[in-house]
């Protein structure tokens, strides 16, 4: 039984909602203005804690926009796609943090210039003296923790499970800061429409992570409960799971998305990790199909029949409501290609219109493979398995025997129209980024490649 198909996802999305970051902004500084920020520049110590006061607003802002971006608002996440999402976050909180020392540094020079304290006792008498910051302190202790620990060189050396853990340390950093910001904050009480801006957007953020994160999945899992309906092996350390329940019938995914997934199988159930279906939703059953990269996934060969089964979701972009073109290149490698498996079963097509490019290291690595011809065979659509051990000294998304090839020329010559074509890419990070260089080297627009990043 295959469900009514759901339409394209609004261009104007992704407008709205990048415009309305920039009003909140827009707004901070506005009031910064309206309380005077401007008219307390004429001296040294009125210009640094002005200043100051100004970079605090902003941090905080931005710091309530991260976690916004995170809280998986329905509407967000298809504006923009987890994998954008994820990269403006790292942005946006790079700029708090940022912001967030300078405000530390010009409050305190511009108390110290208007004190006989000095610069230490100003900053003991600002800890200790002053409601709320002493739990400011801790909150700016957790947030600078997040923000290390977010660093590339520090993520690799951390387990995602730790590195998860300790970036809900965001939460509590925000929560933190909210009483001194309430009780010291001249900002945050000047004028009723300063508080009421502030109490909102506070409660626009906290909502939304309730609502998205909390109450959203537990409902629908909780509502027409889903369990474990198959469990086989796909291939060496792989393994397929298909999950069924009323439940499924009542979710909007689409072929190509990815839900987080928690198993309650024992110890650990509570680590969600994030897997794509690899076949077109039927309105009955969800289909994934995994590599046993970790702990997590290879929990998955144990799985037996009947296991309760909570999602978060669904979630990303790489499904058929960002098309614009009728032609369409799928490029996937490894376990890669098990979205865009599903986004072959599912596609709207006419015979020639898709082109499934599966890069594999041998032909007994290549996951799916016999589904991925079949499916090819019965829509019409070319299906070329590009074969061999990856070229070892360059970045590239093809073989070491086509190193003689550029990217772009070997592109061009399996798929010649290329460049009137929407691509979607999926598949370990480095390769992704080849495949997509290559893309828009061979004249793909920019906004017609589409894939979805799981590193964290």
């Amino acid at each position: 039984m295959r469900r009514g198909r759901l339409g394209p996802v609004p261009s104007w999305w992704r407008d709205a909602t990048a415009a309305a970051g920039w009003l909140v902004l827009l707004a901070v500084t506005a009031l910064w203005v309206g309380g005077g920020g401007i008219r307390e520049l004429g001296s040294l110590a009125g210009a640094l804690t002005s200043t100051g006061r100004l970079t605090g607003l902003l941090a905080s802002a931005l710091l309530l926009l991260q976690v916004f971006l995170m809280a998986r608002v329905p509407w967000v996440e298809q504006a923009w796609g987890q994998d954008e999402l994820a990269r403006t976050h790292r942005l946006v909180g790079l700029a708090s943090s940022t912001l967030m020392l300078a405000h530390i540094a010009l409050i305190t020079l511009g108390y110290a210039a208007g004190s006989a304290l000095g610069i230490w006792g100003t900053v003991v008498d600002l800890v200790v003296g002053y409601p709320g910051m002493l739990l400011a302190v801790a909150g700016t202790a957790a947030l600078v923790m997040v923000v290390l620990t977010s660093v590339r060189r520090a993520r690799r050396r951390l387990r995602y499970e730790s590195w998860h853990l300790i970036h809900l340390y965001g939460y509590l950093g925000a929560g933190l800061a909210l009483p001194h910001q309430l009780w010291t904050g001249t900002d945050f009480l000047s004028s009723q429409t300063a508080t009421a801006f502030w109490w909102g957007l506070y409660a626009v953020c906290a909502g939304s992570v309730l609502a998205f994160r909390v109450a959203l999945p537990l409902w629908r899992s909780l509502r027409a409960p889903l369990r474990v309906v198959d469990v086989r092996p796909e291939g060496p350390g792989v393994t397929t799971v298909t999950v069924g329940g009323a439940g499924v019938s009542r979710m909007p995914v689409r072929a190509g998305q990815f839900f987080q997934w928690r198993f309650l199988d024992g110890p650990g159930w509570t680590r969600a990790h994030p897997y794509s279906i690899s076949a077109a939703p039927d309105g009955a059953t969800l289909r994934l199909t995994v590599a046993h990269v970790g702990d997590g996934s290879s929990r998955l060969a144990t799985l037996r029949p009947g296991t309760r089964v909570l999602v978060e979701g669904p979630y990303g972009r790489l499904h058929e409501g960002v098309r614009s073109r009728r032609k369409v290149l799928l490029m996937g490698s490894g376990i890669g290609i098990a979205p865009l498996r599903a986004l072959l079963e599912d596609l709207d097509q006419a015979p020639g219109d898709v082109t499934v490019v599966h890069r594999v290291h041998s032909a007994q690595d290549a996951v799916l493979g016999d589904e991925l011809t079949a499916l090819a065979a019965a829509r019409g659509a070319r299906h070329l398995v590009v074969e061999g051990p990856r070229v070892p000294d360059r970045p590239s998304w093809l073989p070491e025997q086509a190193r003689r090839l550029s990217d772009v020329d070997a592109l061009r010559e399996l798929v010649p129209d290329v460049a009137a074509h929407d691509v979607f890419i999926c598949g370990t990070d480095g390769w992704m980024t080849a495949a997509r260089t290559a893309a828009i080297g061979a004249g793909v627009p920019r906004d017609h490649i589409h894939l979805e990043r799981f590193t964290y």
